[in-house]
């Protein structure tokens, strides 16, 4: 027997229903809320981003071993300095130098979801880049390959050069022609191995400085180049070019060394330039009789030539931070990354700005001097550069 009639709820119909109380009121946001936010992170976590994550990386002592591939087995790895040093006698050292990399997290083919991309952004140690400043989609992966070994090849032979000038060696021969534009006005004095000498009766010691001798001659006269062809010295005349304001020969070009001895840097899977700084200090501290680093751990980055000129480096942020991973105490930055060093030091990580190697070898020997009160002493004495001052 029906007494009366009943809503899909169970209630009389008519009879009003009761209002929530305030507790299941928060409790049905809340879970209203959780639902809707664990939707939306699945959809987020599903969609491919159009940026790339920098992170720090591994970092490598230069003053210690890398696992390689063992010649004999593709399975076993074999554990060798990371610099040889054979002709010369080379000493033993107590220190670290290490160099820092940054690692990318995404590419073309799999990019970080936005979940990730999110995360980054508030990670001090991260930052999320726009995927085609990493990738351009006019270079092919092989290339960019290409482009990220041979840098850290030319960073190598630079830092090798950079660390012999300072000990005192003469190994810069000139420049080497290693080809031509399509207009240039060297083809028909020039040949690809050529090693440029001098220009107007000025050594030429790197590519920069080529440059800055074609800009003093102008595009409206000739000029006088001495270069070597297969041992033999020799001079011609020819009549730079202007490209969009640039005085030009045409030519692709990279310095040439003439080394006393062997030297080897072995680092495998990590390409660019902004290594050479570090290789360039580990090689002066095998080649030197006093330990340089006396036991302390440095880290840093910078590129390098044969002069000695310390250059920018990307990712310094991530340097940072991976640093502070390694167990650093000591970081030696590019003077022109500074503004991007301050106001992102990790805590107990002292930084120290730098123009050129001699820079950083003072860094070195007031740390060795001081110790543990470096910091304490140059804020009093003001000896060396921070990006603070």
């Amino acid at each position: 027997m029906t007494l009366f009639r009943a809503d899909e709820q169970g209630l009389p119909e008519g009879q009003q229903k009761p209002p929530k109380s305030k507790a299941q009121r928060k409790r049905t946001f809340g879970v209203t809320l959780l639902v809707g936010s664990l939707v939306i992170a699945v959809g987020l976590a599903a969609v491919p981003s159009a940026y790339v994550i920098e992170q720090p990386g591994p970092w490598f002592d230069t003053l210690g071993v890398v696992s390689v591939p063992d010649p004999e087995d593709d399975s076993k790895k074999d554990k060798i300095p990371l610099i040889t040093i054979e002709g010369v006698e080379s000493y033993p050292t107590t220190g670290e130098l290490d160099l820092l990399t940054v690692s990318v997290l995404g590419n073309p083919e799999q990019t970080p979801s936005w979940l990730e991309v999110a995360g980054a952004w508030f990670d001090p140690a991260k930052a999320v880049v726009p995927m085609e400043l990493i990738f351009p989609k006019e270079e092919t992966t092989q290339e960019r390959e290409a482009s990220n070994t041979a840098q850290m090849v030319d960073s190598q032979q630079d830092a090798i050069a950079a660390a012999l000038t300072s000990l005192g060696y003469d190994v810069v021969v000139g420049v080497e022609v290693l080809g031509f534009t399509k207009e240039s006005p060297a083809t028909s004095v020039l040949a690809v191995g050529d090693v440029i000498t001098a220009f107007n009766g000025t050594a030429v010691e790197s590519v920069p400085q080529l440059r800055e001798l074609l800009a003093t001659n102008g595009s409206t006269q000739p000029g006088t180049v001495s270069y070597i062809r297969g041992g033999v010295a020799q001079e011609a005349q020819v009549t730079p070019m202007d490209v969009d304001g640039n005085v030009v020969l045409g030519i692709g070009a990279k310095a040439k060394y003439d080394f006393p001895f062997d030297v080897s840097i072995r680092l495998d899977d990590v390409g660019g330039p902004s290594a050479g700084m570090m290789f360039a200090l580990g090689i002066i501290d095998k080649l030197t009789p006093e330990d340089i680093t006396d036991g302390n751990h440095f880290a840093g980055t910078g590129t390098i030539d044969a002069q000695g000129n310390v250059g920018p480096i990307g990712g310094i942020q991530q340097k940072l931070y991976g640093a502070k991973k390694a167990g650093a105490t000591y970081f030696l930055a590019p003077a022109d990354n500074c503004n991007e060093v301050v106001g992102h030091v990790p805590s107990g990580l002292q930084v120290y700005s730098v123009k050129t190697l001699d820079d950083a070898l003072s860094v070195l020997s007031f740390v060795k001097m001081h110790g543990e009160k470096s910091e304490a002493m140059n804020a009093k004495m003001g000896m060396l550069a921070t990006c603070q001052n």
